[in-house]
């Protein structure tokens, strides 16, 4: 997502803009592995400072955080080629 001002909002169960933003902010700095290994404490900081995330602390869930990590996973694969 970019940081364009008409860019629609977006929640805890919109996986894959989460992933797509986390992918755009880090790259491949983080590989599959690397993702799998991130602290569930971090990546709730790094989707809450994300542009156009509208969601709360108090709205997130493991289970959230764990759809977030294996969209992410998904989306790194996808650019790998």
């Amino acid at each position: 997502m970019n940081n364009d001002k008409f860019a629609l909002p977006f929640y805890w169960n919109d996986y894959e803009d989460i992933a797509m933003s986390l992918y755009e902010k880090f790259g491949d700095d983080f590989t599959e592995t690397k993702i799998y290994r991130i602290r569930f404490t971090e990546l709730l900081e790094w989707v809450l400072e994300l542009p156009n995330f509208k969601g709360t602390r108090e709205e997130s869930s493991e289970g959230h955080l764990e759809q977030i990590q294996t969209a992410w996973c998904y989306e790194w694969r996808d650019n790998q080629d």
